[in-house]
């Protein structure tokens, strides 16, 4: 697996124009992050709410849960509940084959990315549509999402363009963006006319009324959710809250810190099936709430706080290592510092350790998590996880990425250290070696240049100088 992450990471350094994509994207939506919060007093007060919320939210989640079911139920949403994606991705077949589906329309979800839905669906000749423009874009390259809110911000509308042109020769060809916008739409518009079913994640469930929170700038995720006959909303199990009163706030805080708007286009609030005298919306509306390991890190008072995130995305816009790699190079579904603390805690660290070390720890992805993530402290933690140091824990993988030269060198260091003779006796041999022990150090100077050491230590110099005549070595 190190192997794979150090290939890909240099494959996207080598890729120009989708660093050149990146690049141009992330900026702007860093300038409009920016200047949303131009006041720093109100920016540290909504953080202060949205962690306080997220908090209650967490302390209380068993609670929460059952209330947000029982709310949904008495609602008319009919509520599952799936401790694995196998699990989840079963519950959605089901309730398609239920219906005679055979096409589902899909708004924007990460957490089907996560179950593999897409797939898992067409294997069993279910026509998978994903509407919101990102994810269409993706899927028809056959790619991964490559940001959370962006999925395809990696691409310029030349690749979209020729992407568009092999896969719809029958229509026209531009590279103008409303052209190739509204040749999207108009692809879609029919498969929106005969969908049976249309699956939507969800951004926050409210437990005290049972309503779901969705919010999205293209319209697609309120096409889903009302002109098929059935809806199914998939959702991890951290993105409840207690009241309709904490809304306001998050969808504050995500909007400004993901695209810079003050609200999106679009917030819908589903809370019931379409009722006696509606005009649309669905006849029944599917509600399945996810573990995937969310409960193990619950269970875990230092690393519940990764369940905090709302998924907004700022964290990797300002990220250094992100902004140069991009998503692909991370091989996950969630990517940037969010995904380097999460995926390791859900698949374990022999399977996505090698993501904790793809930090610079310089803290820019906690000053701008408008929910006050502390993910250096988390991303350290998960590390010394990795070699089995500190207390036991319930992290998948502990200790698998314990290295035994590593080891025995830090033993030896800390033994020299630990004695003055052995410290000074070290000193003098590391002296006289020049810069040949500094290869021990590898791969940290692959990247890096070796130390110059000195060949006389502060303490010879000094007493050759006479200043310190009594000075020891």
């Amino acid at each position: 697996m190190e192997v794979e992450w150090h290939t890909q990471a240099a494959a996207a350094l080598g890729n120009r124009r989708i660093r050149g994509n990146i690049r141009r994207a992330l900026d702007g939506l860093v300038a409009k992050r920016w200047a949303a919060f131009p006041d720093g007093e109100e920016w540290a007060q909504l953080r202060d709410q949205g962690y306080a919320i997220r908090s209650y939210a967490l302390a209380h989640l068993p609670e929460l849960l059952e209330g947000l079911e029982h709310r949904c139920t008495a609602n008319g949403i009919r509520v599952h509940w799936a401790e694995t994606c196998g699990q989840a991705n079963q519950l959605v077949l089901d309730i398609l084959q239920r219906h005679a589906a055979r096409r589902l329309v899909k708004g924007k979800s990460m957490v089907s990315e996560e179950l593999g839905l897409n797939a898992f669906l067409e294997d069993r000749d279910i026509e998978v549509v994903e509407t919101d423009l990102g994810e269409l874009i993706v899927q028809l390259a056959g790619e991964r999402p490559f940001h959370i809110v962006g999925p395809a911000i990696h691409k310029d509308r030349k690749q979209v363009a020729e992407l568009f042109r092999a896969q719809f020769p029958g229509l026209p060809d531009s590279e103008d963006t409303e052209a190739l916008t509204a040749i999207a739409r108009r692809i879609l518009r029919e498969k929106f006319r005969s969908a049976t079913a249309g699956l939507t994640g969800v951004n926050f469930a409210v437990a005290e009324t049972g309503t779901l929170a969705l919010v999205e700038n293209e319209g697609n995720g309120r096409m889903c959710t009302t002109v098929p006959q059935l809806h199914i909303a998939v959702m991890g199990i951290e993105k409840v809250i207690a009241r309709l009163d904490q809304l306001p706030t998050l969808l504050t805080l995500l909007t400004r810190s993901a695209t810079g708007q003050p609200i999106t286009t679009y917030v819908n609030l589903i809370g019931a099936p379409r009722r006696a005298g509606e005009l649309d919306g669905p006849e029944e509306v599917h509600l399945i709430l996810l573990d995937n390991g969310r409960s193990r890190l619950f269970a875990d008072p230092e690393l519940r706080a990764t369940l905090h995130c709302i998924r907004c995305g700022a964290c990797m816009n300002h990220c250094p290592v992100y902004t140069r790699l991009g998503g692909h190079a991370y091989g996950t579904v969630y990517a940037g510092p969010i995904g380097s603390i999460l995926e390791p805690q859900l698949r374990g660290l022999a399977a996505a350790g090698r993501l904790v070390d793809a930090s610079s720890l310089c803290g820019a992805c906690s000053g701008v998590c408008p929910v006050r993530i502390p993910i250096p402290d988390l991303l350290n933690r998960l590390r010394a996880e990795g070699v089995g140091a500190g207390t036991e824990s319930q992290v998948l993988g502990r200790g698998s990425r314990r290295n035994l030269k590593q080891t025995a060198l830090w033993r030896l260091w800390a033994w020299c250290h630990a004695d003055p003779g052995r410290y000074r006796l070290m000193s003098s041999l590391v002296g006289k070696t020049g810069t040949g022990i500094t290869q021990l150090a590898k791969p940290w100077t692959r990247t890096r240049l070796a130390p110059r050491l000195a060949p006389k230590n502060l303490h010879r110099l000094a007493r050759e100088a006479g200043f310190a005549e009594d000075c020891e070595d």
